[in-house]
């Protein structure tokens, strides 16, 4: 069996894209590796929002975009794929507050269109597995609420992390995630 090479931290990626981007003639290279190394985290922290496989993809590449637009603009205040984050989310939300907005749903009721789109993506042999029922469960927080749940308990990103993505208190967070996961164990009991 071939040993695989120890991927390198985040931070000396993070270094090698913002230096192969500062200079013109390297610029696609910081853009190809940017998506190397980013675009499947980016992807399945989409995806859990919206759960359909191509408005993920979708939307994927509008936060790779914006990123790239912006990239010129980022402070080394915190780690590039913090920053990645706080952008997928923002597109993530945007794009679920104008999808509500295109089926005239209130606010809170988008859960049944994310059902659908759950229900299809899902093999019928997948239907009872604890996997989907804790998606289900999941589809009916609110968006804040599901992205602070998937944050913590897909990610494991560590609160003050999460603070940075989001822009909130850690208190906050953590109560967050406190309510979504008494929200997610209730609706396990009861399915």
């Amino acid at each position: 069996m071939e040993a695989q090479p120890t991927p390198r931290p985040s931070s000396a990626i993070d270094r090698e894209i913002l230096e192969l981007f500062a200079l013109e003639a390297t610029r696609d290279r910081a853009f190809s590796l940017l998506m190397k190394h980013y675009q499947k985290r980016l992807y399945w922290h989409i995806r859990k929002m919206v759960i359909d496989h191509d408005e993920a993809d979708d939307l994927v590449q509008e936060t790779l975009i914006k990123a790239w637009r912006g990239l010129e603009k980022f402070r080394d205040e915190s780690a590039l794929y913090t920053w990645l984050y706080r952008i997928a989310t923002n597109v993530c939300l945007t794009h679920l507050t104008n999808k509500r907005k295109r089926f005239f749903l209130p606010i809170h009721d988008i859960t049944p269109e994310l059902e659908r789109q759950l229900q299809a993506a899902v093999p019928l042999e997948q239907a009872n597995t604890i996997e989907y029922k804790l998606q289900q469960a999941l589809i009916r927080l609110p968006d804040k609420q599901r992205l602070v749940f998937n944050l913590r308990y897909y990610d494991e990103m560590p609160y003050e992390e999460m603070s940075q993505v989001l822009g909130t208190s850690v208190g906050a967070l953590k109560a967050s995630y406190h309510h979504a996961y008494h929200k997610v164990e209730q609706f396990l009991k009861n399915h």
